[in-house]
């Protein structure tokens, strides 16, 4: 029987098995909890933990109850009121035993149960049910990621690494072809031995040979070891490159005149939830980001949301930037290639158009998802309307609009929630 013993860090008075087994069970409850915390938190916040309700009734424990059955005559002592027969008035204020809101009655009710949740429980329901769509292409990653695997069994290693059934086959059969032939004479010799007992006395000099030969092939066998060093074999692991996925997410953030402060930091807010999303979910993803007013530049992260630089808005300049990196870097046979863009769809009217041409044309066959955010709270712009056409030549185009900060997250999750399989 194997024994598994936890020896993970546990604070005091804590269970991280029971804990474990508590998130599983009210998964249902506690998701409802989270996606409450956070329309009320901003996206700084995002990743700190969470103090969760969960009502009393939800984590209420199911229980037999013996009921009497039939119909039953009961004479029940100290009754002066009532007769057989009689009708009991409903009690006032509600007879049951429901666990409501007492007011300022006298009502005893149960609080709900307030449980914390990590920074780490809180991110993984946060983003459980998001991933990015059409994650399809992988190839052998370098020699820096392996995998464990099972090659069989050897003859030499580490005692961790034994495998008792192996070796103890291997034990047997070679107690049984060692011990063969002398146990195949002893049966012979004990038969003999028999078989002259019947006719002569025990001190017959046939019958001493025979016992003198019976010990001798007893002490044989019983000399043969239980388990021999050449017996044992021990579990063979080979490490092979690990198949992954590898992935480049483009971000592209407009930066211009007419992006004012609040629609740059919804822009941010968006990607910065992106780029966490991102950064947990998948550990071979590579991010670039790129900025653009009339001409668009490759930024690290911390210039990405942190630059104030602006100027007008040409928004082709960045999706040439985009097809030029994407072609120099990233080849389509081996890299998922996701792009989000964010802008107030502000543009000068005839780049709109070659915005368009460049999608459909250059970008979209390149890529596995595009997705574009609108930041307005008025009508869309020109760029929305051109956009509007990607989406009959490009069916993994997807466009949504954000009106105010609340609608980050909502947007958000719309456009990368878990496609059916």
């Amino acid at each position: 029987m194997a024994h598994l013993i936890d020896r993970r860090l546990q604070g005091k008075n804590k269970s991280a098995i029971n804990r474990e087994r508590f998130l599983r069970r009210y998964k249902g409850q506690i998701k409802d909890a989270v996606q409450r915390a956070i329309k009320g938190r901003s996206i700084t916040e995002v990743e700190k933990g969470e103090k969760v309700s969960i009502p009393v009734k939800d984590i209420g424990e199911p229980s037999f109850g013996h009921a009497h059955g039939g119909i039953w005559e009961v004479v029940r002592p100290g009754n002066d009121q009532y007769q057989k027969g009689d009708q009991i008035q409903r009690p006032k204020g509600g007879g049951g035993s429901g666990k409501g809101k007492a007011g300022n009655s006298e009502e005893i009710t149960e609080d709900d149960f307030t449980f914390e949740l990590t920074r780490e429980e809180f991110m993984n329901y946060f983003f459980e049910d998001l991933e990015l769509p059409n994650l399809v292409k992988t190839q052998l990653t370098s020699i820096t990621e392996f995998r464990n695997q099972r090659a069989g069994y050897t003859i030499s290693g580490t005692p961790t690494n034994i495998h008792v059934l192996r070796s103890m086959r291997g034990a047997i059969g070679r107690r049984i072809a060692v011990g063969a032939k002398s146990r195949k004479r002893l049966r012979e010799a004990e038969q003999e031995m028999n078989e002259l007992l019947k006719t002569t006395f025990e001190d017959d000099h046939r019958i001493i040979a025979l016992r003198k030969e019976i010990h001798h092939l007893r002490a044989k066998l019983e000399g043969i070891a239980f388990l021999d060093p050449i017996d044992l074999r021990y579990s063979n692991r080979i490490k092979v490159p690990k198949p992954s996925s590898q992935a480049v997410m483009f971000c592209v953030m407009d930066v211009s005149g007419s992006m004012d402060q609040a629609k740059k930091d919804a822009a941010k807010r968006f990607f910065i939830l992106l780029y966490l999303f991102l950064e947990r979910a998948y550990e071979k993803i590579e991010v670039v980001f790129i900025r653009h007013h009339t001409q668009a530049t490759e930024v690290t992260e911390d210039e990405f949301f942190n630059s104030r630089e602006s100027g007008g808005t040409v928004v082709s300049s960045a999706l040439h930037l985009l097809d030029k990196v994407i072609n120099e870097r990233y080849s389509t046979s081996d890299w998922n290639i996701y792009v989000a863009q964010a802008s107030d769809g502000d543009n000068w009217d005839n780049d709109s158009v070659t915005c368009r041409e460049l999608l459909v044309e250059k970008i979209m066959p390149l890529v596995q998802y595009y997705a574009y955010v609108e930041i307005t709270d008025g009508e869309p712009q020109n760029l929305w309307y051109e956009y509007l056409q990607v989406q009959d030549y490009h069916p993994h185009f997807a466009q949504q609009k954000i009106e105010s900060p609340a609608d980050i997250y909502p947007v958000f999750r719309e456009l990368f929630k878990k496609q059916p399989k």
